[in-house]
């Protein structure tokens, strides 16, 4: 923990510097420039965190009109990363690749896609819908005979994001944003009112505002609180693998058995996750998950992949909301009227950081949503137990 001397006050303390915790730092300083903002957070190299762990996947293809206007905000931003999030004469630059993302469905479900896909398009969204002939001619390796069609979006892609959060971090620390390397144990709360946060090191820091960005750690936060938050830790694995037979360049390829992967250098990264694994905190790799899981499910879409080796594997976690799978953002009104929650976003919040980050930021500096009113994703149907879920494939 810090040995150096820490604030006893701020006007906004943000628990957890991940992706999500520094956007919410970088935009509040951008809202308020003169806010005291602090963020503690137990893990400066960030080594259990959520984010460089991620695939750094980011798209547009959701069917909540919050995710879909989430995801525009936020392609938008990370694009543009480099060129408003550079410090001094360091760059920002999070290697952002146009490689588009393409979802595909077996025949009983292209209603739904297109479906899906009119909603995305009437939000702004460029989607190509394509038929099995029309997918084996655009991606010659796939093996399209048990499917419907799929949809397309060519401007989404991915990126660093190890890269995106550091600079996300940097470029708010620049701005004045104070980064406390220690750990939230308890708080001083009353029934509508966080007044102050101890901190492992012994500290106290009082605040006017207190965000709960802790990823990962958010429902264990939440609890300090009175709060009970419907997140839990989802392990799954990222994996390296190459062709035995030359193939084309993939997008970032997904089915509705959440296989999900995507070119990367001279092979592909990604995998299948499995959301009935076992909940907990844990980063133990199965060395035989590729072969057993992922292997059948590649090769089996490209058949080029048949002699596929996996060169590394490694584990990260989602924090997984139970309720619905979509995040919890916002100030809980039925309870201490000072706190916000940003957490829960089920393996989409570095996509969604910079949408999530602004949201955030605006409840405190506006009392209200400015842009993308995410209401709908309050810790009031987490009370009343009244899921929003997303339909589209994730």
């Amino acid at each position: 923990m810090s040995a150096e001397p820490q604030p006893a006050s701020s006007d906004i303390a943000i628990i957890g510097g991940g992706i999500i915790g520094s956007s919410v730092a970088y935009f509040a300083k951008h809202l308020i420039p003169d806010a005291r903002v602090c963020v503690i957070e137990p893990d400066p190299t960030y080594e259990f965190a959520s984010t460089p762990r991620a695939s750094g996947g980011c798209r547009v293809q959701f069917t909540c009109p919050e995710n879909i206007d989430m995801s525009l905000f936020s392609l938008q931003f990370i694009r543009d990363f480099a060129r408003h999030m550079s410090v001094g004469d360091t760059p920002a630059e999070v290697n952002w690749v146009e490689g588009g993302y393409l979802f595909i469905v077996p025949p009983e479900h292209v209603a739904s896609l297109e479906a899906n896909a009119r909603l995305q398009i009437a939000r702004g969204c460029n989607v190509d819908l394509l038929s099995p002939s029309e997918l084996k001619e655009r991606f010659p390796s796939i093996d399209v005979a048990d499917l419907g069609g799929g949809a397309y979006t060519p401007r989404d892609g991915w990126c660093d994001p190890y890269s995106l959060l550091w600079g996300f971090r940097k470029k708010a620390q620049s701005l004045g944003a104070t980064y406390i390397n220690d750990k939230v144990v308890s708080a001083e709360v009353t029934s509508n009112h966080v007044g102050a946060l101890r901190l492992q090191g012994g500290g106290r820091l009082a605040a006017s505002y207190v965000v709960n960005a802790a990823g990962a750690c958010a429902r264990e936060v939440a609890k300090m609180m009175g709060m009970d938050l419907p997140i839990s830790l989802l392990r799954r694995f990222e994996h390296y693998f190459t062709s035995g037979s030359p193939m084309e360049r993939l997008p970032y390829v997904n089915d509705i058995a959440r296989m999900a992967f995507r070119s990367e250098g001279a092979g592909f990264s990604g995998g299948v996750v499995d959301g009935n694994a076992e909940r907990g905190f844990n980063f133990d790799v199965d060395h035989d998950y590729f072969e057993r899981i992922v292997w059948p499910a590649v090769a089996h879409r490209f058949p080029p992949l048949e002699a596929a080796k996996c060169h590394r594997t490694w584990s990260g976690l989602y924090e997984q909301c139970e309720l619905d799978g979509n995040p919890v953002i916002g100030r809980w009104n039925r309870g201490p009227q000072n706190l916000y929650t940003v957490a829960g976003f089920s393996g989409h919040g570095m996509m969604h950081a910079p949408a999530a980050g602004r949201a955030i930021a605006e409840l405190i500096a506006y009392g209200q949503y400015a842009t993308i009113d995410l209401t709908r994703f309050g810790y009031q149907r987490v009370e009343a137990n009244a899921p929003y879920p997303e339909s589209g494939i994730i």
